[in-house]
């Protein structure tokens, strides 16, 4: 069994703290940790280093081994441009097979926060072994807490099998992201899950969904597949990939194909993908705050806020529902609720052309 682990992205909405040099993954955002060591510590029970690849981008591939010595270096797939995941994750599947020949992979972002990993840790098993017994596109759903507008929407169908204890089923259907009244009603309908973005199956099984999903894009991966440990091996992957298409896994494959299975999930689940999220998966004080501070703060009758400063003591009076993120040269303040429009003002500064910014 393998792991991939998507490690691409920008992480815009974690602006001024990430970076295009350092995006949210490279960052210790949430514990002492970055997320992708967190997220490579979490699956090392099930998965050794040595068959766990990462795939990400060439200004990044080299942070990736400082921070994480034990994956070896021919594990990183540097992906010349990024494509979104389906041409990421087709560009694994090759790897895999050129390798072995065909095993199971559990495909998850590089950005999630998990609070009970033995629990994770045995989900993915039972979906591993889903994945094992057929030509099935295994997804693991979580069980929502609210109607939330930032994630898909898996439906649940008729229940498949059993397997480690775990019920499977059948996917009715993927929804996109919905806005807050068509979330509330999804709820209320029942037999929905938020999309996590995980996803278990054999090689073999995705790649025969590329093929026929997306023929174009699984023709390109079969010349890459050939040129894999040979001397032209970074020339094809350059030419190939950057002539893809930019494309998700679920619009591609996923909402199209009928050998999907969803397996769910309940263990503390976050994607952290934004710094509101990060309020709500942080420890807080006696008047809600959530504080990162490496000076202290101080707050006079102000709750629920989120303060990030590494650098600075923070002083609130009579503030509630603020986020405060401050760097070495960009400050962030915005309202708690409003942190997903922060992805606004990188597409500003890219308007602009301030590249000391992004």
């Amino acid at each position: 069994m393998y792991a991939v682990i998507m490690a691409g992205g920008k992480g815009a909405r974690f602006w001024p703290r990430s970076r295009n040099r350092l995006p949210k993954h490279l960052l210790d955002i949430v514990s002492e940790q970055t997320i992708i060591q967190e997220t490579i510590a979490r699956i090392a029970p099930l998965v050794p280093p040595e068959k766990t690849l990462i795939v990400t981008g060439a200004g990044h591939a080299g942070e990736l081994m400082r921070q994480l010595p034990e994956i070896p270096q021919a594990n990183i797939l540097i992906e010349p441009v990024g494509r979104n995941t389906a041409p990421c994750i087709g560009l694994a599947a090759v790897a895999i097979r050129k390798a072995v020949g065909d095993d199971v992979m559990i495909v998850l972002p590089s950005d999630h926060k998990i609070a009970d990993e033995p629990t994770f840790c045995r989900i993915l098993q039972a979906a591993a072994g889903t994945a094992e017994c057929g030509n099935h596109l295994v997804t693991v759903g979580i069980e929502p807490t609210g109607p939330e507008t930032g994630y898909g929407y898996i439906e649940k169908g008729e229940r498949r099998m059993t397997v480690a204890g775990e019920d499977v089923f059948a996917v009715q259907s993927i929804r996109e992201k919905p806005n807050r009244e068509q979330a509330r009603a999804l709820l209320n309908q029942g037999g929905f899950f938020w999309n996590s973005g995980m996803f278990i199956w054999k090689a073999s099984a995705v790649l025969t969904a590329m093929a026929a999903y997306l023929p174009d894009i699984h023709a390109g991966l079969l010349e890459i597949e050939a040129a894999l440990g040979t001397a032209d091996q970074d020339e094809v992957i350059a030419r190939i990939y950057g002539g893809f298409r930019s494309i998700s896994i679920d619009y591609g494959i996923m909402e199209k194909a009928a050998n999907t299975l969803l397996v769910p999930g309940d263990f503390g689940w976050s994607d952290v993908g934004s710094w509101d999220a990060l309020w709500e998966v942080s420890p807080r004080d006696d008047q809600g705050n959530a504080v990162r501070s490496g000076r202290g703060l101080i707050a006079i009758d102000s709750r629920n806020n989120l303060v990030y400063s590494p650098q600075k003591l923070v002083s609130l009076v009579g503030v509630e529902d603020v986020i405060v993120v401050e760097t070495e040269d960009a400050l962030l303040i915005c309202r708690r609720g409003e942190s997903q429009a922060v992805k606004q003002v990188v597409d500003t500064l890219e308007e602009q052309g301030r590249q000391d910014l992004l």
